[in-house]
């Protein structure tokens, strides 16, 4: 039987998130496993005046690739793949787990490895993204890996994934127009700000975001959405932050991390698990070590961690700082092959303040609008 909520999910994303013109070029990817859904955004693709291209990858094929990739084949990229980064209108992305600790074994120097030779493709999306010529998008579907992941089955998994997705069956596109709308308003009062202070379990963090630009993030670039996010002034982070959440990065999940920061640099990091996976990330490249992305939280009805950063990093009452590349759309200039998000509950006593005003107290928003 289908499910009418993956047809209103390509819906948004066709027709709101990247609003796919007559005569775009899109390029599609995902795995097989997320055929349902592929194929209704195919069918969006077309019926909105589209040249779609699928870009399909099998369940498996990553963990074949990571055991017999030799060093040149780690670093290679297709030239067909550099060509769509380069020349396509469109992308959309599909998200579907076959099995999220597949990579979980592989030496992390392999990953390392395939990042650095993928570092051009990354600085190739982000300058296009940032110019308004590549438009992009992501979204979910849901798995039996990822619902256990979330500690779920998978008709509960579901629900929770469409409904943070879909939450209007009835007008599915106008609900994100109008969320839209509402958090320009708060994104209008971070504008122009220049110094944060985040305080919380064990963090006593400070930084610069003067000159920087604050992104809604109201379900263009990710779905489900629910962010506020900008780039750190490279140089100006001082202080200390525990992330209260695991940092999962490349299927490897690293706990109980710990950050130091001096002059914008990550000068010691410690970690209750997978600390020597988190400094061999960290030293992919000189930029790893610097912040790309401050970012909060703001969808109240995502609550609960599932370790799948779509939906984790836009936990209500939460805060995330990512490691390494930077969007040039807030203005960042961090660039590197990484690009780790790591969240921290602020819902037990934490608080930001931008120029001393409070923003967020116990994870809630403490300014009228």
């Amino acid at each position: 039987m289908s499910d009418s909520r993956v047809e209103a999910l390509a819906r948004v994303l066709v027709e709101y998130s990247v609003a796919v013109k007559p005569g775009e070029k899109v390029l599609i990817q995902g795995s097989t496993i997320a055929e349902p859904l592929l194929k209704e955004v195919y069918a969006k693709v077309l019926q909105a005046g589209g040249f779609p291209l699928m870009m399909l990858s099998l369940p498996g094929s990553e963990e074949i690739y990571f055991k017999y990739a030799s060093e040149d084949q780690l670093k290679h990229v297709a030239p067909p793949v550099k060509l769509a980064y380069e020349t396509y209108d469109v992308r959309i992305s599909i998200l579907a787990e076959h099995n999220t600790r597949s990579l979980s074994k592989v030496d992390p120097a392999r990953v390392v490895m395939q990042q650095r030779g993928r570092t051009e493709l990354m600085q190739i999306f982000m300058k296009r993204a940032a110019s308004g010529t590549l438009r992009w998008t992501l979204g979910p579907y849901p798995t039996n890996s990822s619902a256990q992941e979330a500690e779920m089955g998978l008709s509960e998994y579901e629900d929770f994934v469409y409904g943070a997705c879909v939450p209007d069956m009835n007008d599915p596109v106008g609900y994100w127009q109008r969320f839209s709308q509402q958090q320009q308003k708060t994104v209008d009062w971070l504008n122009g700000k220049s110094a944060v202070h985040i305080r919380g379990k064990e963090t006593d963090l400070k930084f610069s975001v003067a000159g920087r630009t604050f992104i809604n993030c109201d379900g263009h670039e990710n779905m489900p959405d629910g962010e506020i996010f900008t780039g750190p002034v490279e140089d100006s982070v001082e202080g200390h932050i525990y992330y209260s959440f695991p940092a999962i990065y490349g299927g490897r999940e690293v706990s109980g991390v710990r950050l130091w920061f001096e002059k914008g640099k990550i000068v010691k990091a410690t970690a209750d698990k997978n600390e020597a996976f988190l400094n061999e990330t960290l030293n992919t490249d000189p930029g790893a070590r610097y912040l790309g992305e401050f970012g909060i939280g703001t969808n109240i009805g995502i609550q609960n961690f599932t370790r799948e950063i779509l939906f984790d990093e836009k936990i209500g009452g939460t805060i995330h700082l990512a490691a390494g590349a930077g969007y040039p759309e807030t203005g960042s200039k961090n660039e590197s092959a990484v690009h780790w998000d790591m969240i921290s509950d602020l819902r037990d006593g934490g608080e930001v303040t931008l120029d001393g005003q409070t923003l967020y107290r116990n994870g809630k928003l403490a300014i009228s609008l």
